[in-house]
């Protein structure tokens, strides 16, 4: 039979509201940490279980957070939500993970299945910029911050790495090996990360006087690697070999580069450095390894997750700034000085 929480705070020498206090991870703070470790020892012998249902309907909360991803088979997004079910879980939340599978239509009907089971909030990460969803949830007043992606209509937090950094150190690392026509393969334009990125890109080269010429850029319609593949060859068709080094939107579209690189009789470095973004596991693993930013995917979600907990206990009302952490390039073998001194401005 499981014990009560009266027990547990006789046991403790506390009363059964400090017990209660003590307990609960979104209240431990106005106890003294000695009398949460006397507490939490009590309920340990006593093999206490708190009655979750109960406390929610005192306090009109379910202690359920939703996390939506857009592909769980992603390996940059598994990462991410450990990190927030780990803030979550510390904060005595429960989290119900869904899959959109990239498909709009999908994510409105998570949102309202994560409504239906009375979330007290929720993390986003299959955001587009014009997306009516997100923007009908913000709108409802359900605490919802948005991970790795914005969107253009709605006032909504967001966490996510600091691309024009990432891009920008992309860039300047090709630059100082001697590259000067750099191409971007961008991600998707109705997704900000796709968008971003291709500005800071052109602002980039222009910075930092690479060939700022708009043929040296293709844009993906989704990232992947048979999209970053159908993109290389459209945009090798249209430049031939004057491009000496391309800037690969993120690791999938570059694994597709190196895979027409290979169809083409080409070898990366010597013929044409690539660069990714995300830096995803088995990226080191690859032939040649790729130079890519890594992103802190699991330091992303932490922080969506500690600013939807703040959030929730009203410590700081309503935010709606966006979080940028920092990134770092990581450079291997895929990147190296431009042969024959190709690649120069025309």
């Amino acid at each position: 039979m499981n014990s009560t929480l009266k027990e547990v705070a006789e046991r403790a020498g506390v009363h059964p509201g400090t017990a209660s206090r003590a307990l609960n991870p979104q209240t431990q703070a106005l106890v003294s940490d000695a009398t949460v470790r006397r507490v939490q020892a009590a309920a340990k012998a006593l093999s206490y279980r708190p009655n979750s249902m109960a406390r929610g309907l005192k306090t009109n909360r379910t202690t359920m957070v939703g996390i939506v991803v857009p592909d769980l088979s992603n390996p940059l997004f598994p990462p991410i939500v450990r990190g927030a079910e780990e803030v979550l879980s510390r904060a005595g939340y429960t989290c119900l993970i869904a899959d959109t599978d990239n498909d709009p239509r999908r994510e409105a009907d998570s949102f309202e299945t994560l409504r239906g089971r009375h979330v007290d909030g929720l993390i986003v990460a299959s955001a587009e910029r014009d997306d009516d969803a997100v923007r009908a949830v913000a709108e409802a007043g359900v605490p919802i911050v948005l991970i790795n992606r914005r969107t253009d209509r709605a006032r909504v937090p967001a966490v996510m790495g600091d691309d024009w950094a990432g891009i920008e150190q992309s860039v300047r690392h090709l630059v100082e090996l001697g590259h000067r026509c750099i191409a971007h393969l961008s991600g998707p334009e109705h997704l900000s990360t796709g968008v971003e990125r291709a500005r800071a890109f052109r602002h980039a080269v222009v910075e930092l006087g690479a060939d700022d010429d708009p043929a040296l850029s293709e844009a993906c319609r989704t990232y992947s690697v048979e999209e970053g593949a159908r993109a290389a060859r459209v945009l090798l068709d249209r430049v031939g070999d004057r491009a000496t080094a391309i800037v690969a939107g993120n690791d999938q579209i570059a694994v597709g580069v190196l895979d027409v690189l290979r169809e083409r009789g080409l070898v990366c470095p010597r013929d044409l450095s690539v660069v990714g973004y995300n830096d995803m596991p088995f990226m080191d693993k690859l032939s040649p390894a790729l130079t890519t930013v890594h992103v802190p995917h699991e330091d992303i979600g932490r922080e969506a997750a500690q600013t939807l907990v703040r959030w929730l206990s009203g410590e700081n009302g309503a935010p709606s700034a966006t979080t940028t952490l920092p990134v770092d390039l990581v450079v291997r073998e895929s990147t190296a000085p431009p042969r024959d001194g190709r690649g120069q401005p025309g």
